[in-house]
């Protein structure tokens, strides 16, 4: 009883007062650690049980396991296994269930799927367990083709199956999949909804992000968390939308405890400021998060990044250092890509001496910073001693080609990805795009162009048209560009114009000139687009040209 009401004093003067307390007593007293947070304590109360010739029951085995998820602890959870197959409990549901859940949270996803497969009976908890391990280690479309066997094994999903199964789709970048199944939940709750949003956030689709958001907040009874602000934040600092960044903002400082708001959503909130150019509220946020955290300081330097003011992200960094504030990879890979070579080499040296000289991100971020110095060679070097690569990785290499007109490298590099076993994104076609473009590499730009929707099987987008465009606009080859704009299947935007209008006035093509400036003219008209100067130059050259030769 006293266990049961959280009355741990109590329950342990009852506890010892018993000179030989049964399996029941234990089982009580474990249930008690493992309920309340306190894993390390269960599971040696799980031993002392045992030493004291106790024998464990179905009752006690997922107290136990749970602990063991709970704290990541593998070796008791392999014993509580033991002592599973020992007692005969292994054709428990409920033992099974958190024998899956241990191994699953401890990264030996193998050993779940093994439990599940000998299972004699499975319940949805067994199947929610199953695909929920999967989706933490990282198997996300295995997680899906197993809610495809569970559904025809005639189990229907619960909405924590709907919630897992959406996180998948959403991890693999998939969210149109994603709303699918979010439109078959009967009642989403906080966690379907913040998902979804999360999802669209990190595919760059932020008006879509705002809209879901939007949509959410017009429900009666659902309300947004601290996670969800985040990432609707996240939203309005990528679109430069002041207005609903401090909408939310108020938001949260009236539903959510102050500390906790700018703890979690802090980050997200100063780096939309500083997006937004709004310097004091950026310092009114910095003023309330935690100075001791050090993702307080990322987000600082991030803000500085975003503006493009390298100096004072570095000036950050130092005094983050002078401090005493430990950086973490996030740091060191928000700060590279704004620093000048100088910085950028004491930081690279550092990273070698440190515990970061095989971090992915960081790795990545210092080729993109030799990259954007110029320096392709070091780029390359660093690429090339990568132990592990992610996609990041090749398209940074690629790009780095891209930007200094290595077409054939970007090329032997996407090869080269391909044989890795990743498969190449939109960036990293757009990259070798450029690349090809810039080094003048016409057909082999086209024939890759082609071959993005036969190899690959990937549509291109706009991005990929306005590379196509550019490839064989500065080629001089406008005739061509435009027979290719006539037959794309997206109705061309600024992108393509723009790219076309650059060749004609490179190539003194006047009537090429002019069909560019007037697409351009109406874009203008018909949204919010507003041409640059030097835009805006070249097409009055192009009026004044074409009014020259009508005299």
């Amino acid at each position: 009883m006293y266990a049961d009401c959280d009355d741990l004093a109590s329950a342990h003067i009852l506890f010892d007062r018993l000179s030989q307390p049964n399996v029941f007593a234990w089982t009580a007293i474990t249930a008690f650690y493992s309920r309340n947070g306190m894993p390390d304590e269960c599971i040696q109360m799980y031993g002392e049980m045992k030493s004291k010739g106790v024998s464990p029951d179905n009752y006690v085995f997922p107290k136990v396991l749970r602990a063991c998820a709970k704290s990541s602890h593998i070796k008791p959870g392999i014993q509580v296994h033991k002592d599973v197959i020992t007692c005969g409990a292994e054709s428990n549901v409920q033992v099974c269930n958190a024998l899956m859940d241990m191994y699953s949270k401890c990264g030996d996803v193998e050993s779940a799927r093994w439990v599940f497969d000998r299972m004699v009976e499975r319940d949805l908890l067994s199947w929610n367990s199953m695909i929920s391990g999967y989706v933490c280690n990282g198997f996300l479309m295995l997680a899906v083709n197993f809610f495809d066997s569970m559904r025809l094994e005639g189990f229907e999903p619960d909405l924590v199956t709907w919630n897992t199964v959406l996180d998948a789709y959403c991890r693999m970048g998939q969210c149109d999949k994603a709303w699918k199944i979010f439109e078959q939940i009967n009642e989403p709750n906080i966690i379907s909804w913040t998902t979804l949003i999360s999802g669209y956030s990190r595919i760059g689709k932020h008006k879509v992000t705002l809209g879901i958001f939007r949509n959410m907040m017009s429900r009666a009874g659902v309300y947004a968390d601290l996670d969800c602000l985040s990432s609707v934040l996240v939203s309005c600092r990528h679109l430069g939308v002041l207005i609903h960044g401090r909408e939310i903002h108020a938001y949260g400082i009236k539903t959510e405890a102050e500390f906790a708001f700018y703890k979690s959503a802090g980050p997200a909130l100063l780096t939309m400021y500083a997006r937004c150019w709004r310097i004091q509220d950026v310092r009114n946020v910095f003023d309330l998060m935690d100075k001791s955290d050090v993702v307080t300081w990322n987000a600082m330097i991030l803000g500085f990044a975003d503006l493009g003011i390298g100096h004072l992200a570095l000036e950050c960094f130092r005094k983050m250092q002078s401090v005493g504030i430990q950086n973490d990879q996030t740091t060191i890979s928000t700060v590279l890509p704004v620093c000048d070579l100088k910085s950028g080499k004491q930081i690279h040296a550092y990273v070698k001496k440190s515990s970061f000289s095989s971090v992915i991100p960081v790795l990545n971020a210092l080729i993109h910073m030799y990259s954007k110095h110029g320096y392709i060679e070091t780029a390359y070097s660093v690429f090339s001693n990568m132990v592990g690569r992610d996609l990041v990785s090749w398209n940074t290499m690629i790009s780095g080609f891209g930007m200094h007109g290595f077409g054939q490298a970007a090329l032997h590099l996407l090869q080269e990805m391909n044989h890795s076993g990743l498969s190449p994104n939109s960036f990293t076609f757009t990259s070798v795009l450029s690349a090809c473009s810039h080094s003048g590499l016409v057909d082999e730009g086209l024939e890759l162009f082609y071959r993005m929707t036969v190899a690959f099987g990937f549509n291109p987008g706009m991005e990929h048209f306005a590379c196509a465009v550019d490839l064989l606009a500065r080629a001089g080859r406008l005739e061509d560009a435009v027979g290719f704009i006539k037959r794309m299947p997206l109705e061309p935007d600024k992108r393509i114009w723009g790219a076309l209008l650059a060749a004609s006035r490179a190539y003194q093509n006047i009537s090429i000139g002019m069909l560019a400036s007037e697409h351009l003219i109406v874009e203008s008209w018909l949204s919010t687009y507003k041409p640059s100067a030097s835009t805006t130059t070249t097409i009055w050259f192009f009026f004044l040209l074409y009014h020259h030769t009508q005299q």
